[in-house]
């Protein structure tokens, strides 16, 4: 029998047209199904550009073939070598891009085996995820987990050509670096060379890029690894790619303009689809009224609005004990809801209490709109004015048919309660279109949040975000009041990407530090170098990160983006394929000067 080992495979199997009838091929791949028809075997042969049709025919081939082929099993690895003929008429599979031929076999070789599959290819849904991680190898063999990762490959050379051709610089940055606190945990690791020292893992490039712009290198980018050792969940991984750029002498808008046309071009090349630029900008604080998000969903309507004016003189107790105590009313018309959303629903326990009681809100105020005129009811309508009702429906241009939800609680809780119904109403009433692409930049975020458990200011976004200009002699007297030249990108409810103007000047970097508890001290020994890097000549500079992981899930329209990386990791943090993390022997915790408690290692 031939060997085809070695033979050079003409094409992939996905590449054959009618235009290639004739031809003698060698193709290379999996069986991904076989069957016998009346003597004849037929295979579907699959490699990462798709399937192709394979026949052998008892009359083509030598009987020593015919023979092995009957011990042939999906996933099977074989070379194939054959005339490409046309399907019979009727026989043409219009699903397949192969559809009209087929390889007629003049021989075959198995190159390798391969057990019987924890799950079959086409089980895809009904298989758990725990599964699909355990045996990712096969689990990147299907099509569409191939589709995925190809596409990954094409986000990165869009990107990468797109930066080029904009000045932009690639430039690696160390990934074993300074423990510095950057918002999240560092992961840690021992140095051998250095007794009882660590470098930790970078966050992100930061405090490198911005180095680099200290150098002299005014447009930098880098597709880089990143880890954060932090609580998982569907869009959160320790270890994750950005798409990572920083530029001098810019402004927010010079920064905008390049990175929406980049933007832009990745979605048109990757999915062909419409985007226009410019993108709107919301400031944060309309976001947080309107949406109840920094991240709003705007692919449908529902805006929440302050209705705390409206019921200020009004005798509700819970109304009125909260407008004393600083609090607000906020409120969510949803149009025609009133027969969809049932009493049972709107109740205490229901679904829409439970989903504002996770967000902190202690209840959940309803009214349908009734009657003609229609008016606000409910079964607390007799504790309000009339007038106080009309009022409410105007506010919020109710008509007959719909619901209308009220929190009244502290300004956040409002926001994130209302903010999280606003998405679980739009998904469960259909309002989402799944197709748009609702883009917008939000900005004019504030530059700390307090931290109740501490008792101090911390970075809303990172210590190294410049302030307002006209708000730097806020920093000592009125913190909460210093605005961030900060902005984020968001799309349908997701943060893509997010950066900020940074602090250039030395002086207004330690005044930042003090504002949330970090010392010269403390400033000096964390970022002591990046202090040192500013006082010689650094020029003022920002820039942004971009999600490409988040980009991917959006992308392939995926709920987590444990389904468009490679290799990810569960929820705890476990490659259920190696088996990591896993312990090590006491030799190399001896070599980085480590003893474990035996009672934990035990």
């Amino acid at each position: 029998m031939p060997q085809l080992t070695e033979a050079k495979r003409s094409c992939y199997c996905g590449e054959l047209r009618k235009s290639d009838i004739g031809k003698e091929v060698i193709l290379k791949g999996w069986v991904h199904s076989h069957r016998n028809h009346g003597g004849i075997i037929f295979l579907d042969i699959r490699d990462r550009t798709g399937l192709c049709q394979v026949e052998l025919d008892p009359k083509n081939i030598a009987a020593e073939y015919f023979e092995s082929a009957q011990k042939l099993r999906d996933e099977f690895v074989i070379a194939v070598k054959g005339k490409v003929a046309a399907r019979p008429e009727g026989m043409v599979n219009p699903k397949l891009a192969t559809g009209e031929i087929e390889v007629k076999a003049s021989c075959f070789e198995i190159l390798n085996t391969s057990q019987p599959l924890p799950y079959t290819m086409d089980s895809y849904a009904n298989m758990s995820e725990e599964n699909r991680l355990r045996y990712r190898y096969l689990d990147l063999r299907r099509p569409e987990m191939q589709e995925i990762i190809i596409t990954r490959s094409k986000l990165y050379r869009v990107v990468r050509t797109f930066l080029h051709e904009n000045g932009f610089i690639e430039v690696d940055t160390p990934i074993l670096t300074k423990s510095t606190p950057e918002g999240a945990r560092d992961f840690l690791v021992p140095s051998r060379m250095s007794e009882g020292m660590f470098y930790a893992l970078p966050q992100s490039p930061q405090l490198f890029k911005q180095i680099l712009m200290v150098a002299g290198y005014d447009r930098y980018f880098q597709i880089a690894r990143c880890f954060r050792d932090e609580d998982l969940r569907a869009d959160r991984q320790p270890e994750f790619t950005q798409i990572d750029i920083e530029m001098s002498f810019i402004t927010p808008e010079d920064l905008f303009e390049p990175m929406e046309r980049l933007i832009k071009k990745i979605f048109e090349e990757i999915k062909g689809a419409k985007v226009e630029i410019p993108f709107r900008r919301i400031p944060y604080a309309e976001a947080m009224l309107k949406y109840g998000s920094d991240k709003p969903d705007l692919r449908f309507g529902l805006e929440i609005k302050d209705v705390t004016d409206i019921f200020r003189s009004c005798d509700f107790r819970v109304f009125k004990e909260t407008i004393e105590a600083g609090g607000v009313i906020r409120a969510l018309c949803v149009p025609a809801a009133a027969e969809k959303i049932s009493n049972t629903q709107l109740k205490p326990g229901g679904e829409i209490p439970r989903v504002a009681a996770t967000y902190g809100a202690k209840g959940i105020a309803w009214f349908k709109m009734e009657g003609e005129p229609a008016l606000p009811n409910s079964n607390i309508s007799k504790f309000f004015a009339a007038e106080t009702l009309a009022s409410l429906a105007s506010a919020l241009g109710a008509a007959a048919g719909d619901l209308i939800l009220i929190v009244a609680d502290k300004p956040k809780v409002a926001a994130e309660s209302l903010g999280q119904l606003r998405l679980w109403l739009g998904r469960a009433l259909n309002l989402i279109n799944p197709d748009a692409l609702e883009f917008a930049w939000i900005v004019d975020f504030p530059l700390f949040e307090w931290n109740e458990n501490e008792r101090r200011w911390d970075s809303a976004h990172h210590p190294f975000t410049s302030p307002m200009p006209e708000d730097i002699p806020l920093l000592e007297t009125a913190p909460e009041k210093v605005r961030a030249r900060a902005y984020d990108l968001t799309l349908n409810g997701e943060e893509i990407g997010g950066g900020s103007i940074r602090i250039h000047r030395s002086d207004v970097q330690e005044t930042v530090f003090k504002a949330i508890g970090i010392g010269e001290k403390e400033a000096r020994h964390r970022f002591g170098f990046l202090l040192e890097a500013l006082s010689y000549g650094a020029p003022p500079h920002g820039g942004i990160a971009f999600g490409l992981d988040r980009i991917m899930m959006i992308l392939m329209k995926r709920d987590s983006i444990r389904d468009v990386i490679p290799f990810p990791k569960t929820q705890a943090g476990l490659c259920l394929m190696t088996g990591a993390p896993s312990d090590v022997t006491d030799e190399q915790l001896r070599d980085v000067h480590i003893q474990l408690r035996r009672e934990i290692k035990e």
